[in-house]
């Protein structure tokens, strides 16, 4: 009987494609901690794989070759105990080959924490792969990990012997904001979009995290269980999701400490500055690992040039002013209130709802979930179809108070200039809203010199108030759309 499963319907769809097609596959299914890796290869092949087993952290190569050749063990009971990862390959080749016509699907859970050090795992994985398996049709070969730069450094970008081996790869994002409300709705939940999204804003769309919260409770009675209570299931999660990614996360958490101060983002020189690490090939790899995570996002501030699509890394393209954002929404909770919390208050959450720090925290945090759903606000606003960017853009000189935090810089000639709001009731504009709005528009157009239309874009989790000072607002859009 299969688990309770919810989403990943193009992820499903995908798998089950590679591991019908005619020819051997290496499929790697790689991100963060608790996003649901295991649970969606096991939703797909159930019990039909020919071989299995899972990593184990932190044992010596002797435990993790007994605890491979074990999977082998159990079906064929007199295969000899083996000294390095090249024999217990051949030894899982000639188990193979012993049996049936027909695909024969191997999946690797953990892969990661098999290669230990000096164990040449990757040799013998190498050996596998190239002198054997890719030479049939019938073998599929999907591994996962939650140490995803270990995946990406050792097997996608694998510059030796596996080089461009990997034939696919699926990266597992966290849920949307629709997939959350789905999962909640399938497990008797009745939560409003507005409450969903503070959740979201909270524990971000991680699919475990989101399973542990009991529906007869608040959300704030839930977050202050898991958080601050001082046994609370995730209250040391921080360190444990940035320690499972990453051999030595010391240096990816000073670069996200950095990034959680400043809402805008940082370029690559003032994330030195800040965290005093060295400018060059590690600080690189550092970023792009925090990115592929979704940790972090990377882009261009506004230029008045077209919109068009570029992809910094494929283009090889990276300008002194690309900015660094902090994107996570679990990440931005550790640094902005747990580590602001008062001690050992089991109810600090559910206290905190109508206090400075919930508004300023929230008001950031719906700015990143605006951020993290742009595609669901291009569908609202009807141009997913238009090529577009999503940047911001900081006045310098006499216009440096100015920032927009949102702009979506259209193909068609047009600028959506976002605001965003969060607050328990329809958005009252004052005579200050509209002459900082008019300030912040007019401080760009002069600045930037654009002649494309500027369209001053409100979106609020409960729609404005119309009053003498909303004609400013040309399109408005409510929480409800990022739900699409």
């Amino acid at each position: 009987m299969k688990k309770f499963f919810i989403g990943r319907e193009m992820e499903q769809q995908q798998l089950k494609n590679y591991i019908n097609s005619e020819q051997s596959e290496f499929i790697a299914v790689y991100g963060r901690r608790r996003v649901g890796k295991t649970f969606l290869i096991q939703q797909v092949i159930g019990d039909d794989y020919a071989f299995y087993v899972a990593g184990m952290n932190n044992v010596s190569l002797r435990i993790q070759l007994s605890n491979f050749m074990q999977g082998i063990r159990k079906k064929c009971p007199d295969v000899r105990p083996v000294k390095t990862w090249l024999d217990a390959f051949i030894a899982l080749e000639t188990y193979l080959e012993s049996l049936p016509e027909g695909r024969k699907i191997i999946f690797i859970d953990e892969m990661p924490w098999m290669d230990t050090p000096r164990s040449n795992f990757i040799s013998g994985l190498e050996h596998f792969w190239n002198s054997w398996a890719s030479w049939r049709s019938d073998i599929k070969l999907i591994v996962c990990g939650s140490a995803t730069s270990w995946i990406i450094n050792n097997l996608i970008k694998n510059r030796g012997g596996l080089h461009n081996r990997v034939t696919h790869k699926i990266p597992l994002k966290p849920f949307a904001l629709k997939e959350c409300q789905m999962y909640f709705a399938a497990r008797g939940f009745r939560l409003s979009t507005k409450q969903i999204a503070e959740c979201y804003m909270v524990l971000g769309g991680v699919p475990f995290y989101l399973s542990k919260m009991n529906k007869g409770e608040s959300v704030a009675q839930n977050i202050d269980r898991l958080l601050f209570a001082e046994d609370g299931e995730l209250c040391d999660e921080f360190q444990n999701l940035y320690n499972s990614l990453y051999k030595n996360a010391r240096n990816h958490i000073k670069i996200v400490t950095a990034l959680a101060a400043k809402g805008k983002g940082l370029t690559r020189g003032d994330i030195v500055k800040q965290t005093k690490l060295a400018n060059n090939g590690k600080l690189t790899l550092m970023l792009e690992e925090l990115e592929s995570c979704g940790f972090i996002r990377s882009y261009e501030p506004f230029l008045a040039k077209p919109a068009r699509a570029r992809n910094r890394v494929a283009d090889g393209y990276q300008s002194p002013d690309t900015l660094y954002q902090l994107v996570d929404h679990f990440t931005l909770f550790h640094f902005q209130i747990m580590k602001k919390a008062v001690a050992h208050d089991p109810n600090y959450w559910s206290n905190s709802q109508n206090s400075h720090t919930y508004s300023v925290w929230s008001g950031l945090s719906f700015e990143m979930l605006c951020l993290n759903h742009a595609e669901q606000i291009k569908m609202a606003l009807g141009i997913s179809g238009i090529i577009s960017n999503v940047v911001s853009w900081f006045g310098k000189g006499d216009e440096r108070k100015a920032q927009i935090d949102m702009l979506i810089d259209r193909a068609d000639k047009t600028i959506n200039v976002c605001e965003m709001k969060f607050y328990n009731r329809p958005y009252a504009m004052t005579a200050k809203d509209e002459a900082d709005i008019e300030r912040k528009v007019s401080s760009f157009i002069e600045a930037t010199k654009t002649d494309k239309n500027v369209i001053v874009t409100m979106i609020t989790a409960k729609g404005i108030e119309q009053n003498e000072h909303s004609s400013c607002i040309q399109k408005e859009l409510v929480l409800d759309a990022l739900f699409n």
